[in-house]
């Protein structure tokens, strides 16, 4: 029985082994069935299938068509000019705005030609180079000269101020957005003209005003001569604006003015300003440090030199807590063997106030900017002596006067004080500074 039980299994076993290879023969024939007609047959199967993926590629090509144009419409449009050049740098594509920007009349949308025939600016050849070179978005502002071939319309072309924003595209192409700043830099002039002819024209009816405070000053007695008092600060005020903004406008209308330039030691003038200033700072228990050489000359117009640094320390004054220092230091830049580079002179002046917010550090030296509160208002505003205050124009001055005499100004906050921290750099120190020890 043992026996028969293991040959009756063995027999199930087989069967069922056997239907399945039959079963899956017939699944593998109805699959190649297709392979074994004829390629004509083949042919009539497939079509169907091809035909809807022909379809779907046509369809997707006029959506990117459509996306392209839809895009160009909307460039062709926008208040800013824009053109791409191919890595040979041949002008591709422009909009009517970089058309009108650059004076393109002798492009025409279907020709491919080099963008140095068409517009002759080499500022703008180098920038869409280095966007290449680099590949990473460049900026970069000029003076735009634009050609004409037509001799009669050379008077109607005027010189444009640009700025150009390029990024780099796939296949060496590149793509520039052009800015026309043109009219905002002439509505900035006629601004700035209409404010100068009414600050001299302010300035003889406030001196008038002042004349006549000066008078009831001493004719009246405590407690009418307070209001005054006041009323004659608000005049010097009003004065010190108008006067500070003439000055403004004379530097930047000429960069290179007029300087007495002489021999300056610059650590007796800066100690000379803090004399002047000192009265403000004992209210406040203020101390004032220097360290760095003891003469140190360089060639300047000392009153100019002298207002730099009476502003810059009134500034400080004001913005730092009581019983805090202010300090100055100054030092030649040189190299590692202690050698002077170039005779370039560093003067870090730090505070312990509150210093600037990071939106205000970009704009801390354009005229008539006010900006974190806690640095643009002060108690003392109305105590200081003989200092451009309150009027939002003394950096700016700073600024001025730093540039014309070929130096540069900073201003940052000190990663140890907190407070404000102007670092200013002079182009010439004179001989018998370099002689010293720095050490």
């Amino acid at each position: 029985m043992l026996l028969l039980g293991f040959f009756l299994g063995l027999a199930v076993g087989i069967g069922f082994w056997i239907w399945q290879q039959v079963q899956l023969n017939r699944y593998l024939g109805r699959l190649l069935r297709p392979l074994t007609l004829p390629s004509d047959k083949i042919g009539l199967l497939l079509i169907p299938g091809l035909r809807q993926e022909i379809a779907m590629v046509k369809q997707q090509r006029q959506d990117l068509q459509q996306s392209l144009q839809t895009y160009q419409d909307l460039l062709d449009f926008a208040p800013v000019g824009y053109l791409q050049v191919d890595e040979e740098n041949q002008l591709l594509w422009c909009n009517r705005q970089a058309q009108e920007i650059l004076y393109l009349q002798r492009w025409q949308p279907d020709q491919v030609r080099l963008l140095l025939e068409l517009v002759r600016s080499y500022e703008l050849d180098h920038l869409i180079e280095q966007t290449r070179d680099r590949q990473k978005p460049q900026r970069r502002e000029w003076v735009f000269h634009p050609s004409c071939d037509d001799a009669a319309e050379m008077g109607t072309i005027k010189s444009l101020a640009l700025r150009a924003s390029s990024l780099p595209l796939p296949n060496g192409q590149v793509g520039v957005f052009l800015e026309n700043r043109q009219p905002l830099l002439d509505i900035n002039q006629i601004r700035d003209r209409s404010f100068s002819d009414l600050a001299h024209e302010l300035r003889t009816p406030l001196t008038s005003i002042r004349l006549v405070v000066e008078t009831l000053q001493n004719r009246l007695e405590p407690p009418l001569n307070r209001w005054v008092n006041r009323l004659m600060q608000e005049v010097d005020r009003l004065i010190n604006l108008v006067q500070s903004w003439l000055e403004l406008t004379q530097m930047e209308a000429n960069p290179n003015m007029q300087l007495q330039a002489k021999a300056v030691e610059l650590r007796s003038l800066i100690t000379s300003v803090w004399e002047t200033l000192e009265p403000l700072a004992q209210r406040q228990h203020l101390s004032f440090s220097y360290s760095g050489p003891e003469n140190l000359w360089i060639k300047a117009d000392k009153a100019r030199i002298y207002q730099v640094f009476l502003n810059l320390l009134d500034n400080s004054i004001k913005y730092s807590p009581p019983c805090t220092s202010i300090h100055v230091e100054a030092k030649i830049l040189s190299t590692k063997d202690n050698e002077p580079v170039s005779s370039i002179l560093e003067i870090n002046l730090i505070d312990s106030g509150v210093g600037f917010s990071e939106a205000d550090l970009p704009h801390v030296f354009e005229r008539f900017y006010r900006g974190d509160k806690a640095r643009t208002h002060s108690p003392q505003d109305s105590n200081s002596i003989g200092a451009i205050v309150g009027n939002g124009l003394g950096l700016a001055i700073v600024e001025q006067i730093l540039i014309a005499h070929g130096g540069s100004i900073k201003a940052m906050n000190h990663p140890e004080t907190g407070g404000a921290w102007m670092q200013l750099q002079f182009p010439e120190v004179m001989a018998n500074s370099l002689s010293q020890d720095y050490s």
